[in-house]
């Protein structure tokens, strides 16, 4: 005679019980692993938080020091009453010294940026480069201490990145780990940098990781929310900015003007963008042609930033008191015009020229004014209809930085969080969905991802793209020793008919070879210029498929967990 059913009731007394036992199990045998890493992701935080406060204060202090000011919020201000000759100077011998420095620590005297970071991420296991990333952060705080005009917070991202990296090789952490630790650092970098924690914490899943994982984000956040704490010890809980009182706006009236705005600043985040990579671009092709020292391209773009800088000095720097000035309303339609353009040529004559520095804070700039010259035009137009024209200022901030940066939601919150200002969301959110839907389709997502698009890395598109550059032909390769080894003679026969891989390629090289020949195999060799290929092996379809598709699983599984 069969048993009766268990009643409801005691189905979820037992499903209750045997929860709470596997949950005890979880905690006693995966507890002790999570609270260390998490204590480790907070010291991480405290670390990051305190780079960035030095690395600000680092700024002040050289600023206040090479152009004689105490009140480095009024650099602009204070410059205008220099004489002529310091100020071509000083940015002259700060690019002069800059060059010196990337020349002799970094392989392509290039200073490195949020780009490497994602790079890091994505292709080695969380690791940045540390004497190289050392060597930018110092040659950043001579780059914004003397003139140049570019942001502070890329360089925190890296040196951020920095030191995630050390503790990873003292743990020798998997990529995962390594991965969730970098992701730890950026969060509190940027964090102290913005007084922003919740942007922080998203800015590093985001744009760095390029996933919201659920098992990152616990010790991404303990790590924002330690950096935010060092900032507010020195600086206090005052956001960046103090915003006018706005009084009753007619959003809903106004939507299609902040639809609108957003178009105009996704177009100019592009020409932003296409600048600087102009000015790489013609930097390359100038110092190639008169055969100037890599160590000096820097010390040429500092000249032509100070000889600008002897009728508008506003483009000196970072740039925060113009935004000010910009967020409050205090510019007229012509400067605005004008400083933005030329705040877009200082930037690009900064970059391309190889000094160093971020590109966050010139896109906040140059999207405040953008967004001020688009409203004088609009309550000009429709004055009965619109509200300030300073909110324009704000929405254009968070479009034109969304845009460059490819993160419409960590820009968006940097902006309430810089200005303390969360009424006004409405009008920022359509004008940064409108920016970064427009810039997306002309550039490769992104500033950062369209430097690595730049560098043959096709990180935009995905891992489905990227890694397959990851895996060497050499590693995957059967040797003539193998057991399954491919026949010598049918891989001399594939080699007399020109189907052939070096041994250093990688298998996105490999891969369109086997589409083309239909080959099972194909030889892999060396080749040197003055010898016959020497055959070290063969590369089977089969092997090729099977490395790639436990890649993607990996990171698959990796960005659901």
């Amino acid at each position: 005679m069969s048993e009766p059913a268990p009643s409801f009731l005691s189905q979820q007394v037992t499903l209750a019980v045997t929860s709470c036992r596997n949950g005890l199990n979880v905690i006693r045998h995966k507890g002790p692993g999570k609270i260390t890493f998490w204590f480790i992701a907070l010291l991480i935080g405290i670390a990051a938080g305190f780079a960035a406060l030095f690395f600000r204060k680092g700024i002040y202090w050289l600023q206040s020091t090479v152009y004689g000011t105490e009140d480095v919020q009024s650099l602009h201000t204070f410059i205008s009453g220099l004489e002529w000759y310091w100020v071509v100077l000083i940015p002259t011998i700060g690019g002069l010294v800059v060059g010196v420095i990337l020349h002799h620590f970094t392989n392509d005297a290039r200073a490195r940026t949020v780009g490497d970071v994602i790079l890091g991420a994505a292709l080695h296991d969380g690791r940045v480069e540390t004497k190289a990333g050392i060597a930018s952060a110092i040659a950043s705080l001579i780059t914004l201490g003397t003139g140049g005009s570019s942001g502070r917070e890329g360089p925190v991202v890296h040196m951020a990145g920095v030191i995630s990296t050390w503790v990873c090789k003292r743990i020798n952490a998997d990529g995962i780990t390594g991965r969730d630790l970098l992701g730890c650092a950026v969060a509190a970098g940027v964090s102290a940098s913005f007084n922003a924690p919740i942007a922080g914490a998203l800015f590093a899943l985001e744009v760095v990781l390029r996933h919201f994982a659920v098992h990152a984000f616990a010790p991404i956040v303990i790590a924002s929310v330690a950096g935010t704490v060092i900032n507010r010890i020195e600086f206090g809980g005052v956001t960046e900015f103090v915003l006018p009182t706005y009084g009753d706006l007619q959003f809903y009236v106004e939507l299609p003007a902040f639809l609108l705005l957003g178009l105009t600043c996704g177009l100019v985040a592009v020409a932003l963008m296409r600048s600087i990579f102009w000015a790489e671009d013609f930097g390359n092709y100038l110092q190639a042609r008169t055969g100037w020292p890599r160590w000096l391209r820097p010390a040429v773009a500092g000249a032509l930033l100070g000889i600008i800088a002897l009728w508008f000095p506003h483009i000196i720097g970072v740039g925060y008191e113009t935004m000010s000035l910009a967020l409050t309303g205090e510019l007229g339609l012509y400067e605005v015009i004008v400083f933005a353009i030329l705040k877009v040529a200082a930037v690009a004559i900064t970059l391309g020229g190889r000094m160093a520095g971020g590109v966050f804070s010139p896109s906040l700039m140059t999207g405040a004014l953008t967004g001020l010259a688009f409203g004088l035009v609009a309550t000009g137009v429709f004055p009965d209809v619109s509200g300030s024209s300073s909110l324009y200022a704000l929405a254009g901030m968070g479009a034109v930085a969304a845009a460059v940066l490819g993160a419409p939601i960590s820009t968006t919150l940097i902006v309430f969080e810089l200005t303390g200002d969360w009424q006004t969301g409405l009008a920022v959110m359509v004008a940064v969905s409108m920016s970064t839907a427009l810039a997306s389709r002309i550039v490769d997502r992104s500033f950062f991802l369209t430097q690595i698009e730049r560098r043959g890395i096709h990180l935009a598109a995905g891992p489905q793209a990227y890694l397959l550059g990851m895996f060497m032909v050499a590693r995957i390769m059967r040797r003539p020793e193998d057991a399954r080894a491919a026949d010598e003679e049918a891989c001399w026969t594939l080699i007399d008919e020109g189907t052939y891989i070096d041994g250093t390629a990688t298998l996105e090289s490999a891969m369109p070879i086997f589409d083309a020949s239909g080959a099972r195999f194909i030889p892999v060799v060396t080749l040197s210029a003055n010898a016959p290929p020497e055959l070290l092996g063969a590369l089977f379809h089969v092997d090729a498929l099977k490395a790639y598709n436990r890649a993607l699983a990996a990171t698959a599984a990796e960005e659901h967990s």
